[in-house]
């Protein structure tokens, strides 16, 4: 038995570190590519539940709480919407989004200067709604352009204390660098980016060690697992890797941080290989199997929108990292997506992996519209797989 255990624990090590030679055993030339009308179909249909169930794009969403629809689910919702708008594009997609932008009159929740990443989040899509009409209405990104001033303007760099902050917020500072061609954009998100992750927390939200990243400084050991192994949040991480594809998306490759932003996407994805579910989906604790183990689509769809991009922008081997996505989408669209559009397996708002469980595939999550937005960034780049 202990000749067994030995054996099992240095294949997993080895799993983890030579993650590309093991998974090209199964060639990416031997995977069947997801159907190309089936992905949009997938897509449309839990976007059109979600459509049908929220026609007024300015009502306030009523929970424990009375929010407004510009906070940071239904950004999320939205950066999917256009995401899935460029490779299907519908006008009744854009006439949404552009309704939601001129209910909340192009401005950040709480307003123009708040700092806080989770009120800023909707300023992505105002800035794509700003490009996706040939740059003609400045007045689209007029606030969000004022708010990211705002903070370049202090040598405050700690608002990032969450990892969740990074996908709100870096992508609206890399977009605004490459609009407007200013590098006080890259470089104002790369030292918010620094402090998050070698500073918050002691030494920084990001583990050198095992490659992934705790969610805030609650998580840094001393906290355990039940399990022992270090707290490491599915969707959180997630969030970074969304994070690093768009902020690779727009920073030029002559930036002095883009290679370090390269190095941690990389390392991120290769960390996540050998903790894929067998069913596809990643469980929400990434080190601890027991602890609330299962389907989860939010983590797991953010995790194939991370490789997808990677593949499709010849950033990760495809080899290592097509069977993967593959499988975890697969499982999204066959065990998530239901007949009607109404999305399973979707883990509540929250910071660890106990928040909103237990999950089911009937389960109604207290917001619906994030998990939507997460599936629609995956669904937009599996799409464009060739």
């Amino acid at each position: 038995m202990k000749k067994l255990l030995t054996a099992s624990f240095f294949a997993l090590i080895i799993g983890g570190m030579t993650s590309c030679s093991v998974q090209k055993q199964t060639s990416a030339s031997k995977v069947e590519l997801p159907n190309k009308k089936e992905v949009l179909e997938v897509s449309r249909r839990a976007n059109q539940y979600f459509m049908n169930k929220w026609p007024d794009t300015g009502k306030d969403i009523v929970g424990k709480k009375v929010w407004p629809s510009n906070l940071w689910t239904r950004a999320v919702y939205y950066e999917g919407l256009i995401a899935l708008y460029k490779v299907d594009p519908k006008k009744e997609y854009y006439d949404y989004a552009m309704s939601w932008a001129n209910n909340h009159k192009w401005d950040l929740m709480r307003g123009t200067y708040t700092r806080n990443a989770d009120h800023q989040a909707c300023g992505q899509t105002y800035i794509d709604l700003y490009e996706i009409d040939g740059k003609k209405h400045p007045e689209r990104i007029k606030n969000v352009k004022a708010s990211m001033d705002s903070m370049i303007a202090t040598p405050k760099v700690d608002d990032w204390w969450w990892i969740d902050a990074l996908q709100m917020s870096m992508p609206i500072f890399t977009k605004l660098g490459r609009i407007t061609g200013e590098q006080k954009y890259f470089d104002k998100n790369y030292e918010m980016y620094a402090y998050t992750k070698y500073k918050h927390g002691g030494n920084g939200l990001y583990n050198p060690v095992d490659k992934i990243w705790w969610r805030d400084k609650s998580f840094v050991p001393p906290y355990k697992e039940p399990n022992g192994e270090d707290c490491y949040w599915s969707r959180g991480n997630g969030w970074v890797v969304a994070a690093l594809a768009k902020t690779l998306d727009d920073t030029p490759k002559s930036d002095p941080h883009y290679q370090e932003y390269l190095q941690d996407y990389k390392d991120l994805l290769a960390a996540l290989l050998p903790l894929q579910r067998e069913d596809g989906f990643w469980n929400v604790s990434l080190h601890d199997t027991n602890n609330f183990g299962g389907k989860e689509m939010t983590g797991t769809a953010l995790f194939v929108y991370g490789m997808a991009y990677g593949i499709n922008n010849n950033l990760i081997d495809r080899d290592t990292y097509l069977p993967v996505l593959v499988k975890a989408w697969n499982a999204i669209a066959k065990d998530s997506v239901q007949p009607n559009g109404f999305l399973g397996w979707v883990q509540g708002t929250g910071k660890e992996p106990k928040d909103g469980q237990p999950l089911s595939v009937s389960k109604e999550p207290d917001f619906e519209d994030y998990g939507l937005g997460c599936l629609l960034l995956a669904g937009s780049e599996v799409y464009k797989l060739k």
